[in-house]
């Protein structure tokens, strides 16, 4: 079973797009993409340097929009190019898209306004976010607690995001867990966690408008990686998401215990297939980061069955 998995926040970089418009019909799909998200896509990904599109506002929707021209590039050369699909943080959005619950018009609204909810959001409070990796994970979790710091990412593979104030970050890398090294990421606020709710009051009200399908395929929710078949706790989950953590170190381990016999993941890929090779040690993954890795996953994809 190939699974299809779409980024998160901060995998994007300056001028990734510019391959993707290459592509027949991209241009005019990105266009219809930036009127929904109110965004303009083609500047961001072609023009704009990496610290304009590591705006929030920005980056989702960007992120989002090359998951879904990538997945349509894919899916023009192969008639099912995945049996189940799951997305880290924003990119779960992509994942409801191509899994059926949402429409694209109605995916790109919905993470346009999660980017400029979720920048407010960080705008009220100093915070940020940082990376632990290896250590013992109950000492890592029990430094957090007695810093006030959350958790806001367990992303497999001897990796959690530790999120709050700096104050609390600079903390944790001074005096770091045994065995850990941490890394500070740049990001704008402490997505994930309680500093998120007033984002989660604006998404919930928005989704309150759409009529959701049920998936049509397997879907993951990165909430604690279960397989979700309701399109509405689909759409649910994914508001309250913003304020939780994201599991996909659960998502991983559903993965495997689901029988994946492969991975692509889409633009802008390369994390996930990354936490894979660690996390699901084996198991073949192709990142699709330009049009040329479209062959890859066309092969992977003949060698593999969906």
């Amino acid at each position: 079973m190939i699974i299809a998995v779409f980024p998160g926040q901060g995998s994007q970089t300056p001028g990734f797009l510019a391959p993707w418009l290459e592509l027949d019909g991209v241009r005019e799909r990105l266009e219809a993409f930036s009127d929904h998200s109110e965004i303009d896509l083609i500047a961001a990904g072609t023009e704009w340097d990496a610290d304009r599109i590591r705006d929030t506002r920005i980056a989702q929707p960007l992120i989002v929009a090359a998951s879904l021209i990538s997945w349509e590039a894919l899916r023009s050369r192969a008639a099912q190019p995945a049996a189940g699909f799951a997305g880290h943080s924003v990119g779960e959005i992509a994942a409801l898209v191509v899994a059926g619950v949402l429409t694209a018009e109605e995916g790109m609204r919905l993470v346009g306004l999660r980017g400029r909810a979720m920048a407010d959001a960080a705008a009220l409070a100093e915070t940020g976010m940082s990376a632990v990796l290896g250590g013992d994970e109950a000492a890592v979790l029990a430094r957090l607690s007695e810093l006030d710091l959350t958790p806001a990412n367990y992303n497999g593979a001897n990796q959690i995001v530790a999120a709050g104030t700096p104050a609390s970050l600079a903390e944790l890398a001074a005096s770091p867990v045994a065995g850990t090294r941490v890394i500070p990421l740049a990001v704008a606020g402490a997505f994930h966690t309680r500093f998120m709710k007033p984002a989660v009051d604006v998404l919930r009200e928005a989704a309150s408008d759409v009529e959701p399908s049920d998936p049509s395929s397997l879907l993951w929710t990165n909430s604690d990686g279960s397989v979700v078949s309701s399109g509405r706790a689909a759409l649910d989950l994914l508001v309250a998401q913003v304020a939780s953590p994201v599991r996909w170190d659960r998502t991983m381990a559903s993965f495997a215990e689901n029988g994946a016999t492969g991975l692509i993941e889409f633009a802008p890929a390369g994390t996930l297939t990354g936490l894979a090779k660690r996390g699901l040690r084996g198991t073949p993954a192709v990142a699709v980061k330009t049009p040329d890795d479209l062959v890859a996953a066309a092969a992977l994809l003949e060698e593999v069955p969906a």
